[in-house]
């Protein structure tokens, strides 16, 4: 995981995966709330009242599980996709469908080792820039906190 950043050109949060030996990285816009859920969970913190990648975290302590691996496997029509794998003692390990953003906050949580498909790796300057400067963590916190309910669409039940 390298690091959290604010695209400014459309004004969403953008998490940067970077391989751990290499050059290659890749790059994943993200929701406000999940961005947020990863970057208390880089810095180590809790929230005041467990947020919902938290209680999926106790939910799954709770029940004997832990998360293993979380694995980005493709991208179709501009969305990825990922996979969260579940282990459990004596227990085959579970493989489930995520969005990647989701499988990172709780990998973060659980210290699980994080992978991508190589197909979706690109050299770091082969591609266009997608930020021009990451946000510190504390400035990336401080514009989810300004964000209000209007931020996030309308949804209909």
């Amino acid at each position: 995981m390298a690091r959290l950043a604010m695209d400014r050109t459309t004004n969403t949060p953008v998490v940067f995966l970077r391989e751990v030996v290499g050059d290659r990285g890749l790059a994943i816009w993200i929701g406000a709330a999940e961005a947020n859920a990863i970057a208390l969970a880089l810095q180590g913190e809790d929230a005041s009242r467990p947020m919902t990648h938290d209680l999926a975290a106790s939910a799954l302590r709770a029940a004997g599980a832990t998360v293993d691996r979380v694995a980005i496997t493709a991208v179709r029509n501009g969305t990825y996709f990922a996979e969260l794998t579940l282990a459990r003692e004596a227990a085959p390990s579970v493989v489930l469908d995520a969005r990647p953003s989701d499988a990172i906050a709780l990998a973060l949580r659980f210290g699980a080792s994080l992978v991508a498909a190589e197909s979706l790796l690109t050299v770091e300057g082969a591609a266009p820039p997608l930020a021009p400067e990451p946000l510190s963590d504390a400035a990336l916190r401080a514009h989810l906190r300004r964000l209000g309910p209007e931020d996030f669409g309308r949804f209909e039940p």
